[in-house]
């Protein structure tokens, strides 16, 4: 689902074929060889600019940037990001993710994959791919060990994990902390803005096969400081009853998350409220 659009936004500044300062148009559809792919907002949202168009959780916009990209080099980041090998995690029976040959990816392909469909990766997997575009660009290896100690509490052995450096430039990964903190202050995901601390993040709200059934897969994937992560959440809803937009349905348990987090890892929402009544002073 939509999540997936940190993939493609980050990989479209990366390569350079779209910027910030780039217009996109919505007139809530995009026509691709033969489909007529729509937009979540019938109406379209019009002109918009790059960081609006993750806001807006635009489809036309992320078909174009994958347009730009091309098939090669679309598959070219999905590669160099990890998101074609596990991650390693350090618990038995980790899925990998099921992706299309690239002699398979036609342009209608990939239109569907810029924001999240026809293809499947792990929730772990995204979590591990969306940390690394807003950390700085290092891909984490996701884990439970951190070492082995003895019945008497002696580390006998310090557990030690890869990490990968440069997925992105920290230039990208700081205009993406930025976009993404933007969505929940302004957004979609609003549900998981805390007063006094700053929050990204991105929702999802991905429909299920046959859509005839009308069921529905929400999420929100939050992560916070958003100018210097510390903590990562993803939350999955399945089939929500009633309401099923993952801005309504998911981002409330992760702000609930960070609210109780957040202040046990002694980041006090003081701190970032000075800081924010010095800036306007100034």
């Amino acid at each position: 689902g939509s999540t997936f659009k940190i993939f493609t936004s980050s990989a479209a500044l990366m390569s350079g074929t779209s910027t910030l300062n780039d217009q996109f148009s919505c007139p809530g559809f995009k026509i691709v060889e033969d489909r007529k792919i729509r937009c979540h907002k019938v109406g379209g949202h019009g002109g918009q600019d790059f960081t609006h168009a993750i806001m807006n959780s635009c489809n036309p916009a992320l078909m174009t940037m994958g347009q730009r990209m091309g098939p090669e080099m679309f598959y070219q980041y999905f590669t160099d990001y990890g998101l074609l090998t596990r991650t390693g995690i350090d618990i038995p029976g980790e899925a990998s993710t099921i992706m299309h040959n690239l002699d398979n990816i036609g342009e209608v392909e990939l239109a569907t994959m810029t924001f999240g469909q026809s293809f499947q990766i792990t929730p772990v997997q995204l979590a591990t791919m969306a940390s690394s575009v807003v950390n700085g660009g290092r891909r984490i290896t996701p884990h439970f060990g951190v070492a082995v100690q003895d019945r008497d509490g002696n580390v006998l052995k310090e557990l030690t994990y890869e990490v990968k450096e440069g997925i992105i430039s920290e230039e990208v990964s700081e205009q993406m902390r930025g976009i993404l903190e933007k969505v929940v202050s302004e957004g979609g995901g609003k549900k998981a803005y805390i007063e006094g601390y700053r929050i990204g993040g991105k929702t999802a709200t991905s429909q299920t096969l046959p859509r005839s059934a009308h069921k529905y897969i929400s999420s929100f994937l939050g992560f916070a400081p958003a100018d210097n992560p510390q903590v990562l959440a993803l939350c999955i809803v399945h089939n929500p009853q009633g309401i099923y937009y993952g801005g309504t349905v998911c981002a409330p348990v992760v702000r609930n998350i960070f609210e109780n987090i957040l202040p046990y890892l002694g980041i006090e929402k003081e701190d970032v409220i000075v800081e924010e009544e010095q800036s306007q002073e100034s």
